[in-house]
């Protein structure tokens, strides 16, 4: 399938500035294409829609590049903003710069070698560039009316835009040329808001170059839920890539929670899954949607490609035991990751009766006559065992690795118990 087709099927082509132009120059040679990113912090979900589009690009051929804005994150994007960002530090600029490049030659063995790939710093160009420079070669390239005339500014003018921001669509219009010139790319893709970005590229290469320069654009849609509300968005936050902000288990939790109405739309834009195997989800989805096909797969598929095997591995595992209640063979490092958002407790690690622990050591039972009632009746667990003994006496060795007790209650109530040393203030 000709890769426009191939993304048209999947729902990420939002706009493109010449689209007849760009599939015949796709037909006839291996074309350079770009998307950039500002390290303004660590990756979301939402970030990786634009760089997926890039991928399948390598995939059918073509010859990717992810800028990594180590100028322009200095300055501030003022595209989907009301208001002006806070500059950041240069040294937290070159923090996240080296965050994000991290997270990127995992997710895409960037920089892996010729055939990868390719990443690069437009602070590597533009560090370089001195004002007079900026204003007599650039600058009389640009007319301020027009300018003005694009959304990103437009939207901007009541409430106020700085001249720095004003100029973000200069240096990422600096930015395509450059990697034009020097990269061979011909197609910048991005997001919905970076229409005027873009646009100003090509009209920046164009007024440099030729007026017959083959260079394009093209954006992805915004990404909403059925309900209308923002993907990626949860009650907790945003779904990071980092496997210290959103646990790998939370993370595959996140994509096997889907709306039917949504999966499968999810499955085409997010995963490499052929179109024969995602039509045939989205008719499971369909006939059977009880058994969540379409998410489980979703979910393998998602937490394989950013957090690997033995994450996924670990995230199945989690979810497994949640699911059963058999949760007696996970590992500490599964009990903290699976239970991160149960309510809490610490405890002491010393031996002591059940039924004073769970009311006087922890407070899970508001009372002894409580917490006898519900032992004898078989409502509590204690790492995956139920205990029917008021007289059985809790010990540290019999904990998770002597870091954890998890307890549960009822059938899906669980508490998870941190052991601590004696005499550690709770």
């Amino acid at each position: 399938m000709n890769i426009i087709d191939e993304l048209e099927w999947r729902g990420a082509i939002n706009q493109q500035t010449d689209e007849a132009g760009l599939r015949e120059l796709i037909s006839e040679k291996e074309i350079g294409v770009y998307c950039g990113i500002d390290p303004t912090g660590s990756m979301h979900i939402g970030h990786l829609i634009p760089f997926m589009v890039l991928r399948r690009f390598q995939l059918a051929g073509h010859k990717p590049v992810i800028l990594i804005g180590g100028a322009t994150g200095s300055i501030g994007d003022p595209s989907g903003k009301s208001e002006e960002r806070v500059l950041q530090t240069a040294e937290q600029v070159q923090a996240n710069v080296e965050k994000l490049t991290e997270q990127m030659e995992k997710l895409f063995d960037a920089g892996k070698d010729e055939k990868s790939i390719r990443l690069v710093n437009n602070l590597e160009w533009t560090g370089e560039l001195t004002l007079l420079d900026f204003l007599r070669n650039v600058g009389k390239s640009f007319n301020v009316n027009t300018m003005l005339s694009k959304d990103i500014v437009a939207s901007r003018l009541e409430t106020g835009i700085s001249f720095t921001e004003f100029t973000y669509q200069i240096l990422q219009s600096i930015d395509f040329l450059h990697l034009y010139r020097n990269e061979d790319v011909q197609l910048q893709v991005g997001g919905a808001d970076q229409w005027g970005n873009i646009t100003a590229g090509l009209e920046f290469i164009r007024k440099q170059e030729s007026a017959e320069a083959k260079a394009f654009g093209l954006t992805i849609p915004l990404l909403l839920k059925a309900d209308g509300t923002k993907f990626g968005k949860t009650a907790g936050g945003a779904i990071w890539l980092d496997a210290e902000k959103t646990t790998p288990y939370e993370f595959y939790q996140f994509w096997l929670n889907q709306d039917d109405r949504d999966v499968v739309r999810y499955l085409k834009y997010f995963t490499f899954l052929s179109q024969d195997d995602i039509t045939a989800l989205a008719e499971q989805v369909e006939t059977e949607p009880h058994k969540r096909a379409a998410q489980k797969t979703l979910a393998r598929e998602m937490t394989l490609f950013v957090h690997g095997e033995e994450a996924l591995a670990d995230a199945e595992k989690i979810t497994a035991a949640l699911f059963s209640g058999e949760v007696k063979d996970l590992t500490a490092k599964q009990i903290e990751e699976g239970f991160k958002n149960m309510p809490t407790f610490e405890a002491p690690k010393e031996e002591r009766n059940i039924v004073e622990w769970l009311v006087d050591v922890v407070g899970i039972e508001p009372s002894r006559r409580q917490a006898r009632e519900d032992i004898k009746n078989g409502a509590i667990s204690i790492n995956g065992e139920k205990e029917t003994d008021v007289e059985a006496i809790i010990k540290p060795e019999n904990s998770f690795e002597e870091r954890f007790i998890l307890v549960r209650k009822g059938k899906k109530k669980y508490f998870l118990v941190k052991l601590v040393e004696s005499g550690t203030e709770r």
